[in-house]
């Protein structure tokens, strides 16, 4: 060993992104359309009937959308994402399962 060592920055260029915030939250959940969302992975449905049945015992008049992926890739970076935006806009808040 020669004791000389390179020492490398651990700071990258990178494309910024604007921050933006979380959602605010929903004031009720009574009556809402809540959808359900899932990454296709082994444990993410029974994940999601979990959070159905949990809510729909806490919250009377709630109704479920469901959807989810087919691959393991980003939402963002796929042609389904218009579709995505889509179901999103059709309900008032999503749950996503992440299967894992």
């Amino acid at each position: 060993m020669s004791g000389v060592y390179e020492v490398l920055s651990p700071w990258a260029e990178v494309d910024p992104v604007p921050l933006a915030g979380i959602s605010p939250r929903l004031p009720d959940l009574h009556g809402r359309r809540i959808g359900l969302c899932h990454n296709d992975k082994v444990a993410a449905q029974p994940i999601l009937d979990a959070v159905e049945a949990e809510l729909s015992r806490r919250f009377e008049g709630l109704t479920f959308r469901r959807f989810g992926r087919r691959v393991s890739d980003e939402i963002a970076a796929t042609p389904d994402r218009a579709r995505y935006e889509q179901r999103v806009g059709e309900v008032d808040a999503v749950v996503l399962a992440v299967g894992d």
